[in-house]
């Protein structure tokens, strides 16, 4: 086999013509491509298992060839993939392990902005490892957490091999499944709602398409569990960016970009993201092809890309849309979220040493059968602020809350950022007691227990019975608009600091905002099973820390001697 290093494949070619410049790229693709070239010069080393194999990526190509396109200008005609195409399959495919010749890649994450043929590549990908990987028995899955969305992968599929005659005489596209009988494969959609575990399951190809849109990473665990199955599977995961920052999917992009910059180490996952840089002007066509590898080369996708433009600078609503879905850059969803994720995210920290520190107390009760929440806020100099938080969730109801809130309540119950408490409901003298337990263990000084008065006497009196004062915080709008304000002032100002803890952000993520006539704000949320509780027990404190940092007034340089005489006779 020749030396790979000086091969002369279209995977090499793409790579050494985005680090030349020759192909316009943004950071993520140029990490991704340097990841390969770096690659390459490691075949044969110590710690380095793999070899590159251009051929088995072009088998991959040259299947699409008997693929028929199936909607568009080029319906009928064979795909022909396109450059960047074969750079993704390319690598996926042409990475193996020396010893077993196994696939090198297990997961592919690929972040493209709309438009970009991205069921087409799904479609040919499907049924290429259907039939044509050398697996008997393989199971391919499109998965989405709805049937409809799970259908649209499939049904391209199934229209690819209707309307691509090589693949109809081998392939038996039913309505719900799609049979190659020789090596007994199959390929059928798989939605959460026909599917309540991986019990069963065996996929040699998972496709989630749009992983965007999932609320929870439930799909993605499944399948991943149930690949242990396969000697080679493969997940492949392909979206757009989104508009919720608390989403598994970025989470997923933000691990990728982790590992394109080398902070983590993967060697069994393959990453690709093409997005705008940040010091790119969405409004410059000239950067546009970064986001856009398809759409971007041809006149009618240009076309298509200034319409959408000129809606988004028409109308500001707009424009969200526009750089998520065309810039492919991931935004904060809500217009009336209480803050920017992304400005919260840049306030994690290591914290101070608190070890004596005085410590405001916020609670939010919330229902008895909901999240109890506690946040301490700590006052630094500056007019800063250091928070940490903790919440409690009754123990059986912890499968229904975490069945109905679609959020991992048990790994945060391991992480430690929340206390399942024995029980159908919250024990509120549980709560008193880990709270002095807590503040006893750190050393803090409590200046004050801050509380909504409603449904509190019982809590309250536990904590005066441990020798706290307790602060009464209504949760009206007029009364609590000032921190909630404050607070969000001080987040924006980068004067407040925390641990990252993700039930924190996670609330954070959920809160917006509403306003009366007279524009005073409070939290809410749009969706019921929006926790907001830590949010609304940080807001609590600081309704009375907030006003920690301002100093008294000295006001005896104003009172001279015969006004306290006049005073005190």
């Amino acid at each position: 086999m020749p030396n790979s290093t000086v091969a002369v494949d279209v995977v090499t070619d793409y790579a050494r013509a985005v680090i030349s410049g020759d192909i316009l790229a943004g950071r993520w693709v140029k990490l991704a491509c340097e990841r390969h070239l770096r690659d390459l010069e490691r075949q044969g080393t110590d710690g380095f298992p793999y070899m590159f194999r251009p051929d088995l990526g072009d088998r991959v190509a040259d299947f699409f060839t008997y693929c028929r396109h199936v909607k568009g200008p080029l319906a009928g005609e064979p795909i022909i993939l396109d450059s960047w195409q074969r750079f993704i399959l390319g690598s996926v495919f042409g990475w193996i392990h020396k010893d077993t010749e196994l696939r090198r890649f297990r997961k592919a994450y690929v972040q493209v902005a709309r438009g970009n043929a991205k069921s087409t590549m799904l479609s040919g990908l499907g049924l290429y490892m259907l039939m044509a990987d050398g697996e008997i028995g393989a199971e391919v899955y499109a998965a989405a957490t709805k049937a409809e969305q799970a259908r649209i992968v499939f049904d391209a599929a199934r229209r690819m091999a209707i309307n691509s005659p090589d693949l109809l005489k081998r392939l038996e596209p039913g309505k719900a499944r799609i049979e190659h009988v020789t090596t007994g494969s199959v390929f059928r959609p798989l939605s959460k709602d026909d599917q309540k575990t991986g019990d069963g399951l065996a996929p040699h190809l998972a496709i989630i398409d749009e992983y965007h849109a999932h609320a929870t990473s439930e799909m993605y665990d499944v399948l991943t569990s149930a690949m242990t199955k396969r000697s080679q599977p493969l997940l492949f995961v392909i979206t757009t960016a989104g508009f919720d920052l608390s989403s598994p999917c970025y989470a997923e992009y933000q691990y990728c970009c982790r590992l394109l910059e080398g902070a983590v180490e993967n060697e069994e996952y393959f990453a690709y993201i093409a997005q705008l840089d940040p010091d790119d002007d969405p409004k410059d066509e000239r950067v546009w092809a970064k986001a856009n590898p398809l759409v971007a080369a041809t006149e009618w996708g240009v076309r298509s890309l200034r319409a959408d433009l000129k809606e988004a600078l028409d109308d500001p609503r707009k424009m969200r849309n526009f750089l998520t879905k065309n810039m492919n850059l991931w935004v904060d969803q809500k217009d009336d979220g209480y803050l920017p994720l992304e400005k919260w995210r840049a306030c994690e920290s290591e914290l101070p040493d608190l070890e004596g520190a005085e410590v405001y107390v916020g609670v939010d009760l919330s229902a008895t059968t909901d999240l109890c929440s506690v946040a301490f806020e700590f006052p630094l100099d500056g007019g800063r602020y250091a928070v940490l938080h903790h919440s409690f969730i009754p123990e059986d109801r912890l499968r229904e809350r975490r069945k109905v809130d679609k959020v991992d309540y048990d790994l945060w119950i391991r992480q430690g950022y929340m206390t399942a408490v024995p029980g159908a409901l919250i024990d509120l003298d549980f709560v008193a007691e880990w709270i002095h337990e807590k503040v006893q263990r750190e050393g803090w000084r409590v200046r004050e227990v801050c509380v909504d008065p409603w449904r509190a006497a019982q809590f309250n009196r536990r904590m005066e019975e441990y020798g706290y004062m307790i602060v009464e915080v209504p949760q009206t709008i007029r009364y609590i608009s000032e921190p909630t304000l404050h607070l969000r002032g001080c987040v924006l100002d980068g004067k407040l600091v925390h641990d990252g803890d993700p039930v924190l952000m996670w609330a954070m993520g959920n809160a917006v905002t509403r306003e009366d006539a007279n524009g005073n704000i409070q939290l809410a949320k749009n969706r019921s099973r929006d926790r907001i509780d830590p949010a609304v027990a940080l807001v609590t404190a600081h309704a009375r820390a907030m006003h920690s940092a301002v100093a008294p007034v000295d006001v005896s340089e104003f009172i001279d001697d015969d006004f306290l005489d006049r005073l005190w006779s």
